[in-house]
């Protein structure tokens, strides 16, 4: 694996280099040689973030990691990339896209622990209105996100609360 290392806010030093090397380097087996693994580095106030991002043929291994501490973001980052890879498995091996993975890793056995399955369907009228009202219904509901249909595009739009605090809507384009 070749491993591209950026720091945003934070000097890259040789010990924090070496430590996000050490645990992402457990995925290499996962992994054909010539993968490239980007990590970014990142401190906002009084967090430490680490952004690992590895595309593979047709999709992007993602996953990032906030903590106090560095050290335990990299421990935490690698955990995860780890569980979504055994999730992703089972839809590589049904589709036989075994692009930028080793031939080992796709042979190997997987356990369907946490198979994707919709175990509740919710139906409910959408009338319209402007994104910042659906923004205040969204908090007025406490949820994280709401479903509404945009008055001024007359498309159903998406509006979700950000780890900031602040909220972003999600727009469909039919391409």
């Amino acid at each position: 694996m070749k491993y591209i290392i950026s720091g945003r806010n934070i000097n890259i030093t040789e010990g924090l280099r070496s430590a996000a090397i050490d645990k992402i380097s457990k995925l290499e087996r996962y992994f054909d040689a010539d993968t490239e693994a980007n990590i970014t580095m990142s401190v906002e106030k009084d967090r430490q973030k680490i952004e690992v991002t590895i595309p593979v043929k047709g999709s992007i291994i993602r996953a990032e990691q906030v903590s106090d501490s560095m050290y335990t973001a990299i421990d935490q980052v690698e955990d995860t990339i780890e569980r979504q890879l055994k999730k992703y498995k089972t839809k590589i091996v049904d589709s036989k896209q075994s692009g930028g993975f080793t031939p080992e890793y796709i042979s190997e056995e997987t356990e369907d622990e946490n198979e994707l399955q919709i175990v509740k369907t919710k139906r409910f009228g959408i009338k319209p209105m402007d994104p910042e009202e659906a923004c205040l219904q969204m908090e007025l509901l406490g949820h994280s996100f709401y479903v509404f249909c945009n008055a001024e595009t007359d498309e159903v739009n998406v509006v979700y609360k950000r780890k900031d605090g602040k909220f972003g809507l999600i727009e469909p384009t039919f391409e």
